[in-house]
């Protein structure tokens, strides 16, 4: 009886032994590496940066290439030789450029970089103040890129699907509003980002260099703050004054090697995105409206925005031909710069900085000369794509006027068709030529002015998209005019 008491007692004991070590590592043996319940931001920051740069310079799935499909063709950077009339030359697109580009930033892009502010805000799991004004930057990018392509949009109440008090049907902001919480959100960001601070991984854009993000931050201030400066004058010429005259707090892009852009690899998902598209089809060729302009001012940049013809010489092709008349052309196609599929995706650039001065200065918005300022920008706009500005040039543009400035901006735009047709539609400049007999438009004629909301809000957000669509002043067209309208 000793024997068995004593036999019963130790395997009594060895398995409470078992089942407390078992209990104790419960946890870790049941935690699935494949599978975990929380992410780095190292991890969420690439992918995020990587769609909203997509969506802004190229994209290479057809039927959702705003940029280059709509807006590079309907600034007349490039017209299309083909397909004219189904993907946007002739001002007639698929419902997929709008679907594609809200749902991809909000649902990849902005979503994410939520993820990572409260990761990385004070007292989170990843605390990291750089983290975080990095986040608020690129988001502050992404609204601002949402709102001058559609007007009002869920703002102030997006992105909180999955907080505490979840909002799945968000509220519309108007543009006024959503640039006001951007420009609060810009000057935050300067002040958390530091040098001095935390380091940062993933970042594919500016490889953790701070001082970059600083400089893009406060540049990005200036193109909101200019941009609504018709509208609200004194706060904004008030913004733009803090930030130049503060340079030490308020760095800002000041050189081409200072731009902010996203260099490629020559590997499959990481090369250019108009070198996928470009490479593969010759749908495209310069648009005569461009080429005359470049011709009319013996602008050099020509040889690089523009392939020549067999002859040495360079023709473009008028806008919104239809596919017959097209073929009659014998046009240039773009330049091989932007077939290189290491070619940057580029978001902001020194010479748009300076342009940007240039137009606050003529207006009386910030201290300055304007003339030097246009001379400025035009001469990094040469160095940028590799050629030097020739020393008689600024007397062929015809005086430093608000036309003068924003030709040559759109000039100096070309790639980022987006932000030139934003320019385009605030200003009314530059002047675009009379369309070709041949060209037949849509749209009542009548060069879009923004995109229509994606069909999903109307059948997921109705009542909220009502709202969003009052606050934008008229139809949910592509004629009705946005805010920011001078």
């Amino acid at each position: 009886m000793n024997r068995l008491y004593k036999s019963t007692i130790a395997i009594l004991l060895l398995t409470f032994g078992t089942l407390t070590s078992c209990t104790k590592d419960f946890e870790e043996t049941n935690t699935d590496p494949n599978n975990p319940v929380s992410i780095s931001p190292s991890l969420l920051l690439p992918n995020a940066i990587q769609v909203v740069v997509d969506r802004y310079w190229g994209h290479s799935t057809r039927y959702q290439r705003l940029n280059i499909d709509a807006a590079m063709c309907w600034i007349q950077h490039l017209s299309r030789n083909i397909y004219i009339n189904a993907e946007g030359d002739s001002y007639e697109i698929p419902l997929t450029i709008s679907s594609g580009t809200w749902n991809s930033i909000y649902n990849e892009s902005l979503i994410n970089f939520e993820r990572v502010k409260s990761l990385t805000t004070a007292g989170a799991e990843y605390e990291n103040s750089n983290y975080l004004g990095i986040a608020m930057t690129m988001q502050s990018f992404s609204f601002a890129y949402l709102s001058d392509v559609f007007g009002p949009i869920p703002y102030s109440e997006s992105l909180q699907g999955t907080a505490e008090e979840a909002i799945n049907s968000p509220a519309y902001d108007s543009m006024e509003e959503v640039y006001a919480g951007i420009l609060a959100d810009l000057m935050e960001a300067n002040d958390l980002l530091s040098t001095s601070g935390p380091a940062v991984v993933g970042d594919i854009l500016f490889n953790g260099d701070i001082m970059r993000w600083k400089r893009f931050t406060n540049s990005l201030a200036l193109r909101i703050a200019n941009r609504q400066a018709a509208k609200k004058p004194a706060e904004s010429s008030a913004i733009m004054t803090q930030i130049l005259s503060d340079p030490v707090k308020y760095p800002i892009i000041e050189s081409n090697a200072q731009a902010a852009e996203l260099v490629h690899y020559d590997v499959i998902g990481s090369r250019n995105k108009m070198f996928d598209v470009f490479s593969t089809r010759s749908d495209w060729n310069i648009s005569t409206t461009l080429i005359n302009k470049l011709l009319e001012l013996d602008d050099e940049r020509i040889t690089v925005y523009a392939q020549p013809l067999e002859d040495g010489s360079y023709a473009g092709l008028p806008n919104g031909l239809t596919d017959a008349a097209a073929g009659t052309f014998n046009a240039s196609r773009i330049g091989l710069k932007y077939l290189d599929p290491t070619a940057p995706s580029v978001l902001m650039t020194y010479a748009e900085v300076e342009f940007i001065k240039a137009e606050a200065a003529l207006d009386g918005d910030i201290d300055g000369d304007a003339a030097a300022y246009l001379e400025s920008a035009i001469k990094a706009s040469f160095h940028q794509q590799g050629l030097t500005m020739p020393s008689d040039y600024m007397s062929r543009i015809g005086g430093v006027t608000k036309e003068s400035i924003m030709t040559q901006k759109w000039i100096a735009l070309f790639g980022q068709g987006v932000e030139a047709w934003n320019e385009y539609r605030r200003t009314g400049y530059p002047m675009m030529s009379a369309p070709h007999p041949s060209s037949v438009f849509s749209n009542e004629g009548v060069l879009p002015t923004r995109l229509e909301y994606p069909t999903s809000e109307y059948s997921l957000n109705k009542a909220n998209l009502d709202e969003g669509v009052s606050k934008l002043g008229g139809s949910d067209n592509m004629r009705t005019p946005l805010w920011w309208v001078e």
